[in-house]
């Protein structure tokens, strides 16, 4: 294969594109570096300029399946002729219902009633509308560092980035509780801060800003993803399951980025042993086309015609395409290659911290894992302007990487990754921090 880079980056076609980008679109998004793609394949991008990258994100952990996976593509290519948008919400057609057929073997039993939408943001939205229809109340939990989406449902939960929230108020009713954070618990102690929160919850919370039985639901990720790949406790969701109960509240799990085996179970919250009321799926479902999902049980998921729809969700296309993403994921083997390779990816970044101080923490599940920048280990201060210095580097040198948090880089490769890929970016990786 060709080396990662030939021209350096960005290179006259890519700046040429970047000026148009600048003078007719939005730019309201945040790119942490100047690539401009133009094609994919299995874990690598290439640019307009020809480099190529190896890729440690997935497209935002969407492709799980790797890019452009040759069987996604065909499933994509083989629907489109005969329908690609059929009206769902008017007209029944069968590929979403054997998606939806499909999809339900891979969770609890209880998560048994599929609704279909078109991002991580809206899966929320409906998870929100059904979390109040069904309960009647009207207040949310969320926490600090969540990030649930940019929609006004789930901006209203998310917590993560004030320039997020900024002039766009007022808001759904929602509470924030901090997250317990091991390495950054807010006060807590680090052994116990799972405790801590669900005892703030109800001391704090419960007894001065609403009353549980107001509270329709505690939305929640199994592991932050915007806000830092934060890795609860593992007793976290199984205590606010059981604080869930005591209430009659609604436990809504947020595994957008987290599920898909990126932790190398199809949903992240079963590492804790807990079944959610209401989970939520997106990104790498669709295997690169728009494609969100709410799942609930039949009991909870009892709204009537017309209380909630969208024009694209079941659109035949994505269906077929997270049809194939499916059958990808059931091939025996899948989940312990993530597994493994999550173990190794681990092991390597836990040797990266041994050569270079700057890295303050390692954590991860599977391949959902990231470092912590710290300008010194004992004050643990972020290291925020070094952070984003080491991707642009990373990037100059042909490893796509991605920011999360204050001073955090997540790895989310495709799911594909093999070791050889791994060694690849982690010697990047190293030169760049030595560098630094």
């Amino acid at each position: 294969m060709e080396p990662l880079i030939s021209v350096t980056p960005p290179g006259p076609r890519a700046r040429e594109i970047l000026s148009r980008d600048r003078g007719v679109v939005s730019q309201s998004m945040v790119r942490e570096y100047p690539l401009v793609i133009e094609k994919a394949g299995g874990m690598n991008l290439w640019d307009v300029d020809g480099n190529r990258y190896l890729d440690f994100t997935a497209g935002i952990s969407v492709m799980n399946v790797g890019w452009n996976h040759p069987r996604v593509v065909a499933a994509i290519t083989g629907q489109v002729p005969k329908l690609s948008h059929g009206a769902f919400l008017d007209f029944c057609s069968e590929v979403p219902v054997r998606f939806a057929e499909k999809l339900v073997q891979f969770l609890p039993p209880s998560l048994n009633r599929v609704y279909f939408s078109n991002s991580g943001a809206e899966s929320v939205e409906a998870a929100l509308k059904l979390a109040r229809y069904a309960t009647k109340r009207k207040y949310f939990i969320s926490f600090y560092g969540g990030f649930h989406g940019r929609t006004y449902g789930a901006m209203s939960l998310t917590a993560a980035k004030v320039i997020q929230r900024k002039h766009f108020g007022p808001f759904l009713p929602v509470i924030h509780a901090p997250y317990p954070n091991p390495f950054r618990p807010l006060g807590f102690s680090p052994p116990t801060c799972d405790l801590e929160v669900i005892q703030y919850i109800e001391e704090e919370i419960f007894k001065l800003e609403v009353s549980p039985e107001e509270v329709a639901a505690v939305v929640v990720e199994p592991i932050q993803g915007e806000g830092g790949y934060v890795v609860p406790p593992a007793r976290f969701l199984g205590r606010l399951r059981e604080l869930c109960n005591e209430h009659g509240i609604l436990l809504i799990v947020d595994e957008v980025q987290s599920g898909c085996y990126r932790t190398g179970k199809f949903l992240a919250s079963v590492h804790s042993g807990i079944i959610p009321d209401i989970t939520c799926l997106a990104k790498a479902i669709g295997g690169g086309l728009p494609l969100g999902i709410t799942v609930s049980s039949d009991e909870i998921m009892q709204w009537p015609p017309g209380s909630h729809a969208s024009t694209f969700g079941g659109n035949n296309a994505a269906c077929a395409a997270g049809l194939a993403v499916l059958e990808l994921m059931e091939e025996p083997g899948f989940p312990g290659h993530v597994e493994a390779m999550g173990n190794y990816l681990l092991s390597k970044l836990g040797w990266l911290r041994e050569r270079h101080e700057i890295i303050g923490d390692v954590r991860g599940i599977g391949l959902m894992d990231a470092i912590e920048l710290v300008r010194d280990r004992k004050s643990r201060e972020p290291a925020v302007r070094e952070r984003n210095a080491v991707l642009r580097a990373a990037f100059e040198q042909g490893l796509t990487l991605l920011p999360a948090g204050e001073s955090v880089i997540r790895f989310c490769p495709p799911l594909v990754i093999q070791k050889q890929d791994i060694d690849t970016g982690i010697g990047i990786l190293d030169q760049v921090l030595e560098a630094l």
